[in-house]
């Protein structure tokens, strides 16, 4: 499953990549492709459409340090609202996964298949 998730959004991430320049047309299109990734690897259908929602919040209204490219920028952007997601406010200071416990750690992942 992570195979597949992590494959599909390279593929995306390698298209954005190689263009110099996006359109707003270019980025729903990675969204979109991004959006069937997560559907397909079982993430819930809300989940998904607040990722997609709040990246394309931040995309558009972006602007583009001169030293990488747009493609680069929506990479970072994606990535970004990723680590937020899965528990970014433990490294800004917030709640989070705690792995410093007494080992062993156990976590549970917890999926439909």
């Amino acid at each position: 499953m992570f195979d597949s998730l992590s494959n599909r959004l390279n593929e995306v991430f390698d298209r954005l990549r190689g263009r110099g320049a996006l359109s707003e047309d270019d980025v729903t299109a990675a969204l979109r492709e991004i959006r069937i990734a997560l559907l397909e690897a079982d993430v819930a259908l809300p989940v998904v459409r607040d990722f997609v929602n709040a990246v394309r919040e931040r995309a558009v209204g972006q602007e583009v340090l001169r030293s990488v490219t747009p493609g680069q920028m929506v990479v970072k952007i994606v990535h970004d609202h990723l680590v937020e997601m899965l528990g970014g406010a433990a490294l800004s200071g917030g709640d989070g996964l705690d792995l410093n416990a007494t080992p062993p750690v156990a976590v549970m992942l917890v999926g439909l298949q």
